[in-house]
């Protein structure tokens, strides 16, 4: 299978396990608990790949200077983009409680809302297809920590989008489209930095990291702690060794 296509098909495949986690959601009425134990576990999977899989491989391959400079740009375009969505009604995003506004609510909320998921989803998205540059292969730690986390953020969001009174066409619209838009990240990611430098490999690989970092600090482990409290730095613990393990067997 060309490489290209192992990029879209990678990115796919991750970009869908939102729309399993929406599909559940939609179906059946999952404990917040248990939505929370999965969200945390998903953000201690993710730091561990972006420690591992992102950062260290991209100070390795483009040099320091380039990671640093990346990984803060990639943290500031996170924030500045999550404050503007904020303000257009996209603040709780991921929240599976009532915190989400409805469109009546807040005029263009929905929209707000997917644009934030897709703004959170791209940066993974990207660099599964910049990890087939180097490694020739998906890296599984990677491919699984961009899974798991999807997973419950596709739970939590379309909870809350329900009780919102969106509509199933919305909903699943959202989800499907940002699993599509994830694989053309991923292609993109593997298509145009495939003759690039080391030094541009590395600064757009951790401006990826410095993204998903924030998004995890700002969205996803409030949601965790909010229902899962004492027991989410332990979950997210066991996420970050259950990655780090899978690092090593693979590598």
């Amino acid at each position: 299978m060309p490489m290209w296509l192992q990029a879209l098909m990678w990115g796919t495949l991750a970009g869908g396990a939102l729309v399993l986690g929406a599909g559940i959601a939609w179906v059946w009425k999952v404990p917040p608990k248990i939505v929370s134990t999965v969200m945390a576990f998903g953000a201690g999977v993710l730091i561990s790949a972006l420690a591992f899989e992102l950062v260290d491989e991209a100070v390795e391959g483009g040099g320091l200077l380039p990671t640093v400079l990346g990984f803060l740009l990639g943290a500031l375009i996170f924030v500045g983009s999550n404050a503007l969505l904020a303000r257009a009604g996209a603040k709780h995003r991921k929240r599976s409680g009532g915190a989400q506004p409805s469109e009546k609510d807040s005029p263009g909320s929905g929209t707000a809302i997917a644009v934030g998921a897709l703004i959170d989803g791209i940066p993974e998205s990207v660099v599964l297809g910049v990890g087939l540059l180097a490694g020739g292969a998906v890296s599984p730690a990677m491919l699984a920590a961009v899974f798991i986390s999807n997973v419950p953020e596709g739970l939590s969001s379309t909870a809350g989008m329900k009780k919102a009174g969106r509509s199933p066409a919305y909903v699943f619209g959202t989800w499907a489209g940002i699993a599509v838009f994830s694989g053309l990240a991923a292609l993109l990611g593997y298509t145009a930095l495939e003759n690039a430098p080391e030094t541009v490999i590395a600064f757009i690989t951790a401006i990826a990291a410095g993204g998903i970092l924030a998004m995890l600090a700002d969205t996803m482990i409030p949601e965790a702690f909010e229902e899962h409290h004492n027991l989410t730095g332990l979950t997210a613990a066991v996420g970050f060794l259950s990655a780090f393990t899978i690092h090593h067997v693979g590598g």
